[in-house]
């Protein structure tokens, strides 16, 4: 009797050990740039951080730049996905722009990774989100949202008439992104510890105060 054929063997366990493996390159590859910048970041330390070896990286990554772009587009990503969460399309105008200030605040203090890999793109003068069509799709969508939320305001007489949801969603960055980038030379310059608790409650007040002023009536 001749043996019959075995069947295939599924590759679902090896897809899962890829995934897994690009996943610990990538959570490497975000401290690593966070941590020295594009220009310091070593693949050798992402390599070893991620239990993985250099020719893995490029093998699903290509280059040093492409990884950096693919973690750059999930720091987006995440951003944008949280803020999708607060669901701010079913608050009234006011509480909405409320919570979308206090949660930037809070999101920079939860991932400052963030900020430093915002910094090496600004250094890098854009040159991977420029080719980064899916980041400029949500980043659409999101101002799209504010912009609406902001026309109801108007209509239930609440928001002044004529802001630019682009122009405020700038300011809403803003607020928060120097506070916490300039959080060492502001704390010699102001004579106080920009970190301390009483100070960071003291400011996010500041932040939604200066917001909701900009925009109420």
């Amino acid at each position: 009797m001749s043996a019959q054929p075995s069947d295939p063997q599924p590759s679902r366990p090896r897809i899962r050990d890829a995934e897994a493996t690009k996943g610990r390159i990538l959570d490497a590859a975000k401290k690593e740039f966070a941590r020295n910048g594009l220009e310091g970041a070593r693949v050798d330390a992402i390599a070893l951080e991620a239990n993985a070896n250099k020719r893995m990286i490029y093998h699903y990554f290509e280059s040093k730049e492409k990884l950096f772009q693919t973690v750059l587009e999930n720091a987006y990503f995440d951003i944008r996905e949280s803020e999708k969460k607060l669901e701010l399309d079913s608050l009234d105008p006011r509480e909405a722009l409320e919570r979308l200030v206090r949660f930037t605040w809070n999101y920079y203090i939860q991932n400052p990774e963030f900020i430093s890999l915002v910094n090496s793109e600004n250094l890098a003068q854009a040159r991977h989100l420029k080719t980064s069509e899916p980041v400029k799709i949500v980043s659409r969508r999101f101002v799209g949202l504010v912009d609406t939320i902001l026309k109801r305001g108007v209509t239930e007489g609440i928001f002044r008439s004529g802001i630019d949801p682009v122009q405020l969603n700038i300011t809403i960055a803003a607020v928060s992104y120097y506070y916490f980038t300039n959080q060492y030379t502001g704390s010699i310059i102001f004579e106080r510890d920009l970190m301390s608790e009483s100070a960071q409650a003291e400011r996010i007040r500041f932040n939604i105060d200066t917001i909701l002023r900009i925009v109420c009536l």
